[in-house]
């Protein structure tokens, strides 16, 4: 799981509190924190009227956020300032973050806590502006806001402009997408990686292109399409807040939710874009058992299975720089979304 520290503060004060283990999420988009991390110090008031979530009963507004991953890396820029007019939702219970606005693999909520989680909260920083868009604004969908009564809960619409919002959005600057930067891992993984998140894609001399492959994304969806042994698959996404690649095979034996081929399979698939633009990716599978028994936790060759659609895990960061623009925001490529590497 790729985590960074978030900070909040009680808006209008110098009342903060650093929480670390929040996971960095491409697929998602707002900051989630569990409940039960806040110190009662940062009492964070309460929005009027306020629904529940897909992550939470509780929604809260006015948070001032610093980021930081590989604490403040050497020539890397770390926020330029607070997010202006954040929501954050303070969430006693959690769900598997949708992925995308079509809610792909959605599961039922559970109770939760940072044992469950495995960290203190998801810093979704994925391609769009809002949580759920117009999808949730037009329509009450399950599993994303809900008001509770009396009698229990219920889904509720939430305007665009109430829902949680990426942070990133929010910056005075830098505020078009965000690049994430890990090193490359060995074929048995490695125990821990540090990598850079840096604000904004072409913005500052460290978040440029380059020579970087731009594959613009469904802009309702976020999707791009993946090519990969004879079929193709129009709901792929990349995303740093699943820890494998997932995907479907009909070849590569499974040990539970895991792919365990016998020996480490080598693959290759194209990303492509309506656009016309595409990218030819190498990544192999290995036996999932074998990795797992390393005692590692980093593995840029570990798979699952998946149903109709390609899930471009945290693996796929190894080795390379991601970009993830956001919607409508100008960039030297175009306006997003998209993603580029």
């Amino acid at each position: 799981m790729l985590q960074t520290s978030v900070t909040v503060c009680i808006p209008g004060t110098n009342t903060c509190q650093t929480i670390d283990g929040i996971q960095v999420d491409t697929g998602s988009h707002g900051l989630r924190i569990l409940a039960s991390a806040l110190d009662p110090s940062v009492s964070l008031p309460l929005v009027s009227g306020s629904s529940g979530s897909s992550l939470g009963r509780r929604r809260m507004r006015g948070v001032r956020l610093g980021l930081h991953l590989g604490r403040g890396a050497p020539g890397r820029r770390e926020a330029g300032g607070p997010a202006r007019g954040l929501d954050l939702r303070a969430s006693h219970r959690r769900q598997r973050s949708a992925r995308r606005r079509a809610g792909l693999r959605p599961v039922q909520p559970a109770d939760a806590h940072s044992v469950v989680l495995r960290g203190n909260g998801i810093l979704g920083v994925g391609p769009f502006v809002a949580d759920c868009g117009a999808s949730c604004a037009a329509s009450a969908v399950p599993r994303w806001y809900y008001d509770c009564g009396p009698n229990g809960c219920a889904a509720s619409t939430v305007a665009v402009t109430q829902q949680v919002t990426n942070p990133v959005a929010n910056f005075a600057d830098d505020n078009n997408g965000v690049l994430i930067e890990l090193p490359d891992v060995p074929d048995d993984g490695a125990s821990m990686v540090t990598g850079t998140m840096t604000f904004g894609i072409g913005s500052q001399s460290n978040n440029l292109l380059g020579s970087a492959t731009v594959l613009k994304s469904d802009s309702v969806t976020g999707y791009v399409t993946t090519d990969f042994d004879g079929s193709q698959y129009g709901s792929s996404f990349i995303d740093s807040g699943s820890n494998g690649l997932f995907f479907p095979s009909t070849t590569l034996f499974q040990c539970g939710a895991w792919y365990c081929p016998a020996t480490t399979q080598a693959f290759s698939a194209t990303i492509r874009s309506s656009s016309g633009a595409q990218s030819a990716v190498g990544f192999s599978v290995a036996q999932s058992t074998e990795l797992l028994g390393t005692g590692n936790y980093a593995f840029d060759n570990l798979a699952g299975a998946a149903s109709g659609y390609f899930d471009w895990g945290l693996p796929f960061f190894y080795g390379r720089r991601v970009f993830t623009a956001i919607e409508g925001r100008a960039t030297p490529a175009g306006a997003g979304p998209y993603y580029a590497f």
